[in-house]
């Protein structure tokens, strides 16, 4: 039997990326997957395209996380559709990287929305549905600058940071109900973000990585397959590098 088989899986910000990978390798262990991402475009096709493809009930929704309402919309439409969530990822995410002397408030407001709002709000939604099941399994996605911070991303830094104090905080609020809420803190992960730099400040990231390479997505997921499965059933409010030892 697979790992999931039986689970169903809702992934924000999984068109392609990091969530992405977590989308088909969940669905590789016989999970149905749901996933959002802002627009119904090329990227989201093809990936529901790809779930189908690997054999299980796959949909993708048109959905802004940073949203209260329509995360509350979201979470109505997939129990609809697939009636019910036992596992929630929440991975949508952003960057505006500028040092604070030049931050704007923009910046930093929108980067608080998106990355850590959108935790509260998809958490709050569906946690009535697993309260009702009496299981669930909640993966945040924050990220070792939330651990250990990086100049130039203090907007950043502090939503991940966030996201790893409300992974603990719900571990405890819901742990009686058999709902488990742990985080991913991803190092240096090959991603669209990560082949924009310029192959100079590549190496020198590289460099500090004590496993001398960059993470692929299939790395995160991987993790997150542990802790959206029973292999993890005893573990809650813990937060997994997958970093390289970037951060050790």
């Amino acid at each position: 039997m697979s790992l999931l088989e039986g689970k169903v899986a809702l992934i924000t910000g999984a068109a392609r990326g990091i969530g992405k990978a977590i989308a088909l390798k969940f669905a590789q262990e016989g999970a149905q997957v749901a996933f959002t991402d802002l627009n119904r475009d090329e990227y989201m096709e093809a990936t529901e395209n790809e779930l189908k493809a690997l054999g299980v009930k796959a949909k993708g929704f048109a959905s802004n996380a940073a949203s209260f309402e329509e995360s509350q919309q979201l979470i109505e439409d997939v129990v609809e559709h697939f009636e019910r969530i036992d596992i929630l990822v929440n991975n949508a995410g952003i960057t505006r990287d500028n040092l604070l002397l030049r931050m704007s408030e923009l910046d930093w407001d929108l980067v608080m929305t998106v990355n850590l709002k959108s935790v509260f709000n998809l958490t709050k939604a569906v946690q009535r549905v697993m309260m009702k099941q009496r299981f669930g399994s909640i993966i945040n996605m924050s990220s070792v600058v939330g651990v250990e911070g990086n100049a130039g991303q203090s907007n950043y830094s502090a939503s991940k940071a966030g996201m790893i104090g409300f992974t603990k905080s719900i571990a405890q609020e819901l742990g009686s109900r058999n709902i488990r809420c742990n985080a991913i803190a991803p190092g240096f992960i090959e991603t669209e973000m990560t082949h924009k730099l310029k192959e100079d400040v590549r190496e020198a990231w590289i460099k500090t990585i004590p496993l001398r390479r960059s993470g692929k997505p299939e790395d995160v997921a991987d993790v997150a397959t542990f802790l959206a499965s029973e292999l993890s059933s005893y573990v809650t409010g813990q937060v997994i590098n997958v970093c390289g030892g970037m951060s050790t």
